[in-house]
């Protein structure tokens, strides 16, 4: 009897394409779970993919707004960055919560772990919540034109239901989030 969990991909080949201090893409001759030839192609990310929902004691977050490249439009999110692999998640998170918005938080809750796209890359996300915080200067990257708005945290979870906010790690972050609401676990 065959294990469904088991790899069912076999490799003939496989050529770097692309590599650069972010990512690694690489082209696959494969042969298929159903045996047939095929190809495949992986983008490996270099970082974990971290992001943070900070929450005050009024129920307001903070979003950042900035222009995101890869989609070719302007996104509203929770403080996101990517950390080393190497690197505790949770100090990765506290340096980007840190870097875009300049607050600290006291109380830090892990959320959701989760894969963005796992048709094409092995990109891994951790997403936090963080709360008891205070406001410091924000320290962003010279490559980073960020926005940051305080919104109470009803008119986020709004805008993740009518499609405002299309960043999937929010989107998932803000759904946990609602859902510890509704249990009264926050």
């Amino acid at each position: 009897m065959q294990n469904h969990e088991e790899n069912p991909w076999k490799i003939t080949s496989e050529k770097e394409i692309y590599d650069n201090p972010w990512i690694k893409l690489t082209h696959y001759n494969v042969v298929t779970p159903t045996g047939t030839n095929g190809i495949y192609g992986k983008v490996h990310f270099k970082n974990r993919a971290i992001g943070v929902l900070p929450l005050d004691e009024e129920m307001n977050t903070y979003l950042v707004g900035q222009y995101r490249f890869t989609i070719n439009q302007y996104s509203w999110e929770m403080p996101e960055g990517g950390g080393p692999l190497d690197e505790e998640p949770l100090d990765a998170a506290r340096r980007e919560l840190l870097e875009e918005t300049g607050l600290k938080a006291n109380q830090w809750t892990e959320l959701v772990r989760m894969h963005l796209s796992n048709s094409v890359s092995d990109e891994y996300s951790i997403c936090y919540l963080a709360q008891n915080l205070e406001q410091f200067e924000a320290e962003p990257e010279e490559t980073e034109q960020l926005i940051v708005k305080k919104v109470p945290f009803a008119e986020v979870y709004k805008m993740v239901c009518d499609g405002t906010i299309t960043d999937s790690m929010t989107v998932a972050a803000v759904l946990r989030a609602q859902l510890l609401i509704l249990e009264g676990k926050l």
